[in-house]
C-alpha cells in the first residue's frame, strides 16, 4: 500500500493539487496499479515473445498506389478567390 507521503510527492511531481478525499482515491488507485504490476512480475513469462498489441493487427490501410489527382480546375472550383491559378488567402501579419 502506498503511503500519504508518496501520494503527495507524486501529486506534486504531476503538479496536481489534491484535497484529502482525492488523495485517498489516488492512494487506492496507485496501490491497485502496483498490485497488478506485482501480479505480472509473479508470472512465468519465459518464452513469451514481447508484443505491442494483445491481438495480431493486420494492415487496415488501403494499398499505397499512385492515382490521378485533381485537375487545377477541380481543385479551385470551390475557392472563394483565385489569383493567377492559385487560392487567394488573407495576408497574415
Amino acid at each position: 500500500m502506498i503511503d500519504d507521503t508518496t501520494v503527495r510527492h507524486v501529486a506534486r511531481l504531476a503538479r496536481l493539487r489534491l484535497d484529502d478525499a482525492e488523495e485517498q482515491v489516488m492512494r487506492e488507485e496507485l496501490s491497485g496499479i502496483l498490485e497488478h504490476i506485482d501480479a505480472i512480475r509473479a508470472m512465468d513469462l519465459d518464452g513469451v515473445p514481447p508484443t505491442t498489441h494483445v491481438i495480431e493487427l493486420e494492415n487496415v490501410l488501403r494499398a499505397d498506389e499512385p492515382r490521378q489527382g485533381l485537375s487545377q480546375e477541380d481543385a479551385l472550383r470551390e475557392a472563394r478567390a483565385v489569383v493567377d491559378g492559385s487560392f487567394e488567402v488573407p495576408r497574415m501579419d
